[in-house]
């Protein structure tokens, strides 16, 4: 019983692969890791939180991005003396995982959650690169992402709802870059006092920096996505079709 207990409570205090990071500023980690081989890399973006995971991989050279999202997509389980052999090449060690214990990290939803918390140059950079890198695997990883041209998946009835937590601003900038089927979308779930202001306020804006069009509609992204978490509208994803009953 005594031992049973000891174990329990060992256990508990068993510590995360590279806890010791979780205290470091992104901005030090940056350059704590970014001479490391992409696998290194991949291997602790894979242990840390999305946000900070996210705010590293933003910041690293483009051709190095979507490397290092390649690797941590098609991760899948690491012995512990792999771990052990990046921690004495960073000068750390791991002390609580067992030698024989396998520990899991990484995969398509680990790098979709980084992915989705990137700006969304980044994330373009990214997507493209990996469609060209591995065709399939960037499949799969959009199958579970949203992005901003995916409106034109979402019913006429979630599109109102969102279009009602979106600035007119933001809205305006946002369609200044995007296709004629996504602006078609949008004007349709308008009321047409509403959609002609619209396209005065997009026709008299000018030339916009692309940067402002891509955070304007990474903005609105991230509403859809607070809607989708809170069942306030529902994504078909994955090309099935989704019953709602």
């Amino acid at each position: 019983k005594t031992i049973e207990i000891i174990g329990r409570i060992s256990a508990s205090l068993q510590v995360r692969p590279f806890d010791f990071m979780r205290q470091t500023e992104p901005a030090q980690l940056l350059n704590f890791i970014q001479s490391e081989h992409p696998q290194t890399i991949a291997l602790i973006l894979a242990y840390l939180e999305p946000e900070k995971s996210s705010s590293i991989l933003s910041a690293l050279p483009p051709d190095r991005q979507a490397e290092v999202a390649k690797r941590i997509a098609i991760m899948d389980t690491t012995s512990p003396e792999i771990i052990k052999e990046v921690e004495r090449v960073l000068e750390r060690k791991l002390s609580s995982i067992a030698p024989q214990e396998l520990t899991a990290a990484g995969g398509i939803k680990s790098v979709v959650e980084i992915i989705n918390r990137v700006d969304r140059g980044t994330e373009k950079t990214i997507m493209e690169a990996m469609e060209v890198q591995d065709p399939e695997l960037a499949e799969e990883i959009k199958k579970l992402m949203f992005v901003f041209e995916d409106i034109v998946m979402i019913d006429d009835r979630s599109v109102q709802r969102v279009l009602r937590e979106v600035e007119s601003q933001d809205l305006a900038l946002a369609l200044k870059g995007s296709s004629d089927e996504v602006t078609q979308k949008i004007f349709n779930n308008m009321s047409s006092r509403a959609a002609d202001m619209l396209k005065e306020d997009i026709e008299f804006m000018g030339p916009v920096r692309l940067r402002d069009v891509e955070e304007a509609q990474q903005r609105i992204v991230n509403i859809i996505r607070r809607l989708e978490e809170t069942g306030e509208i529902v994504i078909a994803r994955g090309g099935g079709d989704e019953i709602i009953v």
